[in-house]
């Protein structure tokens, strides 16, 4: 069983072996990146946040990055293509845990640092860095329940089955559920956390007429709140993600009640420093590190102002406005607007 780190522990076990004198080279390693998401804006900030990173350590002579859309028998042939290619590290954030395990435990016997970013992997030898998938749901959900009086019909918007973020998530929601009792579930349906994806599943929803209390949504967010305006749809309390759209949405839409609960794709970032603090030396006592999130909402003075200082209209309305991590990410914003990796 994995044991949870608190970031706190894992950086005061980092600076005592650096204070040990352990050291590298600068631009002295070949880090993998795995991704099977394309087009998604929390992916892509992601896969900038990584690039950033890498560039602004100084330790990353190159980048190896296969990122496209594709299952996880995909992904295990990607991860195979960067063992073969001996990179000294893989950061993954995995289609499927089970499905990727026996690749993750060959890299680890070649000797390759594994690092799963935003989900969990089954492989025991792989260090995980992730934002608290359970806690994610929990918060918004129950946030959202006792917005609906704690009864009536919720719109369920997943993410993509068979992600471990959707599974964990999933616990999280229904835990929430359990203590609501006079909630239902309306409908619950795949996003495949795609945009066009979950604005067809709302309108198709709409068009039925059934009536709803709440939507929670796991991150695709802004265009169910398009949605609901275009089609001047009751506006009921909706529950997203810190992206910048939505962010910016519910400080500006007429009516709209919501909450966003922090998921940020800078935790890609956090997993390129992870990977260079373990081939560094500094490997921490413990598999798993969760980043908890926060639940920003409207509905308050305190929360509406705080909806206000984070708000970012200069980023695309898919990145969360969250585009570092303290104590895991040195990147500027220009930085990771550039999407600019070493060498390139």
């Amino acid at each position: 069983m994995k044991r949870h780190l608190t970031v706190a522990s894992l950086l005061a076990g980092a600076a005592l072996l650096a204070s040990a004198g352990v050291s590298t080279a600068a631009g002295k390693y070949t880090i993998g990146i795995s991704n099977t998401v394309q087009g998604n804006g929390w992916r892509e900030e992601m896969i900038c946040a990584m690039k950033a990173q890498a560039l602004a350590s100084g330790e990353v002579a190159k980048l190896n990055i296969a990122h496209r859309n594709t299952d996880a028998a995909g992904q295990l042939e990607d991860i195979r293509n960067l063992i073969s290619a001996k990179v000294d590290a893989i950061v993954v954030n995995p289609a499927d845990p089970a499905g990727i395990k026996a690749g993750l435990e060959e890299a680890t016997k070649a000797g390759i640092v594994v690092v799963a970013v935003d989900q969990a992997v089954t492989e025991p030898s792989a260090y995980i860095i992730s934002n608290n998938q359970e806690q994610y749901a929990y918060l918004g959900a129950k946030w959202l329940f006792q917005q609906m009086g704690g009864k009536g019909e919720v719109f369920y918007m997943r993410g993509a089955a068979g992600a471990s973020a959707d599974s964990d998530r999933d616990k999280g929601f229904k835990k929430a559920l359990a203590e609501f009792p006079d909630v239902k579930v309306a409908q619950e349906v795949f996003t495949g956390w795609q945009q066009d994806q979950a604005k067809q599943q709302i309108l198709s929803f709409l068009a039925t007429g059934t009536p709803i209390n709440g939507i929670w949504t796991s991150g695709i967010d802004n265009v169910i709140v398009d949605a609901l305006v275009e089609q001047q749809a009751p506006m009921v309390p909706v529950v997203g993600a810190d992206n910048a759209g939505f962010v910016g949405q519910l400080s500006s839409v007429k009516g709209l009640v919501g909450a966003a609960v922090t998921n940020p794709g800078s935790i890609g970032g956090a997993g390129v420093t992870l990977a260079l603090q373990i081939l560094d030396g500094k490997k921490p006592a413990q598999q798993t590190v969760l980043v908890n999130p926060e639940l920003w909402e409207n509905a308050t003075d305190a929360g509406k102002a705080k909806l206000k200082s984070v708000v970012d209209p200069s980023l695309s309305p898919e990145w969360p406005v969250s585009i570092s991590i303290p104590d895991w990410t040195t990147y500027t914003k220009d930085q990771i607007i550039a999407c600019k990796g070493p060498g390139e």
